[in-house]
């Protein structure tokens, strides 16, 4: 059996299903829980699963909280400091 995703239209529900009751026997109908809590579930469970890979592999780094934060506080004196140039 093959998995399909397919999108309805709210106003035609009701006889898209009609329609796949006839089928099945051939059919099953299921909702995907993942996809109503959030519509794009997959492409954003893909990109993590690539950002994940290129930590591992050495591509991307991964900063701890403290690093993390004391590059934040760089950058946003770095902002102060050119914002307060062009005020002057």
């Amino acid at each position: 059996m093959q998995t399909l995703t397919i999108k309805v239209k709210d106003d035609f529900m009701a006889e898209f299903i009609k329609i796949i009751d006839t089928l099945k026997d051939n059919v099953i109908l299921k909702k995907d829980k993942n996809l109503e809590l959030d519509p794009y579930f997959y492409e954003r469970q893909k990109k993590l699963h690539k950002i994940r890979d290129d930590i591992k592999s050495g591509k991307a780094k991964m900063l701890s909280q403290k690093q993390y934060d004391n590059e934040m506080e760089k950058f946003f004196k770095k902002l102060e400091k050119k914002y307060a140039n062009q005020a002057s």
